[in-house]
């Protein structure tokens, strides 16, 4: 058993942050070898029942903050070079950058580097646990599962199915591509940490066939993830329409081929009107907010006051590529500036707590992972991250000021970035 002396952060059930100024955190390996939380608390409640015990190691981290590791719930990794690219718009921007980029994957040496890179910048700016979308091409998602398994990472990602509107390099074949999803998934899925999201691009480049095999993959695999995007600009919505006739909404695309249920993710899903939150609450499907790309890409804005009336499930997402940053503190920052946002929408001003939450427990909660990652209450799997809230000269100065936990979040969430960062630490085998 380890134990760590330091503050300490986690979430309540409803979602209301715990704090202990001086905590502590046990972690062991369980009957599976897998590093779980056995206590978390204050330290002199705690300390007695558990750092006399056999084999016991003791780590003092003073000044430092203890916090779950960030859940990114939707990002690009064969996009991360194309993060920074300049396009007038998210067509534009795919044409000329990030197809030909993704053209390069049916390469396994080259997916292996981009991989590589890909996760050690998660874990350098505390991110513990992401759901991914691959490229079309099978390798690149065995790339990225072996990058994540190396790592003991929690991953989630999938191969991307695109069989129309989509350029040679990355469009792919409406059956083989069904037929190497249903592979990938029988390769990856339940290995380790590891699972798989039958992944359409979007709707407007797959067919029907292929979104019909889709949701005949999701029905006969009832326990893999499902990702996508919707909605994320008016255009978009547009093209979707002429696609799709038949179907009621451009959500509703995805449910008429039965690809919402629980452990569905959409993201951006700005453009929804009323019935369509209440789809993604009668399915149990979530959304992913991506406040630096809708910013970038000039997308819109998502609408947090409509979205908890309906009682959706959703959570924060750096959406890498088109968004600006792996940093969570990045995201959280976009998305308090983008809730304040008050003459296109109804505006509000989300607190450090919630936005904290929307990176952890409530992103872990939207992917169906609610008491296994995201959170530091005992059972979870032992992934958190040691933060340094004075890791700059600013911060120190503000953070040293903080009368509440509001405050201190709140600074950190406003001026910080991957420097916060001191050390990922991620549950793992032993």
């Amino acid at each position: 058993m380890k134990i760590y002396r330091s503050a300490l952060l986690r979430f309540a059930d409803d979602g209301q942050a715990i704090y202990d100024s001086d905590a502590l955190l046990a972690v062991a390996p369980d009957a599976g070898g897998v590093q779980r939380v056995v206590a978390a608390g204050n330290w002199q409640t705690l300390a007695e029942q558990y750092i006399h015990r056999e084999g016991v190691e003791v780590v003092n981290l003073p000044g430092k903050l203890l916090a779950p590791g960030f859940v990114d719930l939707h990002i690009h990794y064969p996009q991360t070079d194309v993060i920074g690219a300049p396009a007038p718009g998210l067509l534009p921007w795919l044409e000329n950058y990030t197809f030909p980029h993704e053209s390069r994957f049916h390469e396994r040496e080259y997916a292996d580097a981009v991989a590589e890179f890909f996760m050690d910048e998660l874990q350098r700016n505390g991110v513990t646990t992401a759901l991914a979308f691959a490229t079309s091409h099978p390798a690149s998602v065995d790339a990225i599962m072996t990058a994540a398994q190396k790592r003991s990472m929690r991953m989630i990602a999938g191969k991307v199915l695109q069989d129309r509107n989509s350029p040679d390099g990355v469009r792919d074949d409406t059956e083989q591509g069904l037929i190497d999803t249903e592979t990938l998934i029988q390769r990856w899925h339940g290995v380790g940490r590891l699972g798989y999201a039958i992944t359409p691009r979007f709707a407007p480049t797959s067919t029907e066939a292929q979104l019909r095999g889709a949701g005949e993959l999701a029905a006969k695999y009832g326990d893999v993830w499902i990702q996508s995007h919707v909605a994320e600009n008016l255009d978009e919505v547009a093209w979707v329409k002429q696609l799709f006739p038949e179907s009621r909404s451009y959500l509703a695309v995805y449910d008429d081929f039965g690809l919402m249920r629980e452990r569905a993710v959409y993201a951006h899903s700005i453009w929804l009107d009323e019935t369509d939150r209440q789809l993604m609450h009668d399915t149990r499907s979530a959304a992913a907010i991506s406040p630096t790309s809708n910013q970038f890409l000039a997308s819109g804005y998502f609408d947090y006051i409509k979205a908890d009336e309906a009682d959706m499930l959703y959570g924060l997402a750096s959406d890498v590529g088109g968004g600006m940053s792996f940093s969570p503190f990045r995201t959280m920052q976009a998305a308090y500036v983008i809730g304040r946002e008050s003459h296109a929408k109804q505006g509000l001003s989300l607190s450090p707590q919630r936005l904290w939450w929307q990176h952890t427990a409530g992103a872990a909660r939207a992917l169906g992972l609610q008491g296994v990652v995201g959170n530091l209450q005992p059972g979870c799997e032992a992934d958190f991250v040691v933060i340094n809230p004075g890791c700059t000269p600013l911060l120190e100065r503000k953070t040293s000021q903080a009368r509440n936990l509001d405050e201190l979040l709140f600074a950190m969430i406003i001026l910080g970035d991957d420097r916060l960062i001191e050390q990922t630490i991620v549950s793992q085998a032993k």
